[in-house]
């Protein structure tokens, strides 16, 4: 199982979201916590990505057009 942190701000941005966002980025949790994030990759509803330039080294999961999850492992 893996462990999803978070900081404070993030939790403080994300109680502001909509619901469907909110419910989204559970989701996303939930994915990351029991498979990983090799998990993401697989999924089409949750596009991943490698990202470059000054966030090298980290990914992005999209949970619309607008949101994103930024992560690194």
């Amino acid at each position: 199982m893996w462990v999803v942190l978070e900081s404070s701000d993030v939790l403080r941005t994300i109680s502001r979201l909509p619901d469907q966002i909110r419910d989204r980025y559970e989701n996303w949790k939930n994915v990351v916590r029991f498979g990983g994030p090799m998990t993401l990759r697989t999924l089409k509803g949750l596009p991943d990505e490698a990202l470059q330039g000054k966030w090298k080294g980290c990914r992005s999961s999209r949970l619309n057009r607008q949101y994103r999850v930024i992560y690194r492992t």
